[in-house]
């Protein structure tokens, strides 16, 4: 049995998921896979190109790939991990007269 052998592109942007598969040649780049894949044409991907392989982040965007590697395309954060945090805490303050969250699923 012969198993075709392929890369993966994966980008997620707000509302939509893509993870596009591309055939392996020898001697492939990321950036090679990126524009086989024809997700250009799909979205507008943000620039400069952020990449990975499996959530390695790679300094050299060509960097050749090898069987089976899926290439990961990042965007920028929209909301501040801190600034989420600040929020869910002040919705549901804990102090001298105020019990915690935790004290809510003993109920």
């Amino acid at each position: 049995m012969s198993e075709i052998q392929q890369v993966w592109v994966a980008y997620a942007a707000q509302d939509q998921q893509f993870h596009l598969a591309v055939p392996f040649q020898p001697g492939m780049t990321a950036l090679d896979a990126i524009e086989q894949s024809g997700i250009r044409a799909q979205i507008d991907l943000p620039e400069p190109l952020s990449l990975g392989i499996f959530g390695v982040r790679l300094q050299d965007p060509n960097q050749i790939l090898q069987v089976g590697d899926r290439v990961e395309i990042y965007r920028a954060l929209t909301i501040n991990p801190k600034d989420i945090r600040r929020k869910r805490a002040a919705e549901n303050p804990v102090g001298l007269y105020c019990r915690g969250n935790r004290f809510k699923q003993l109920k």
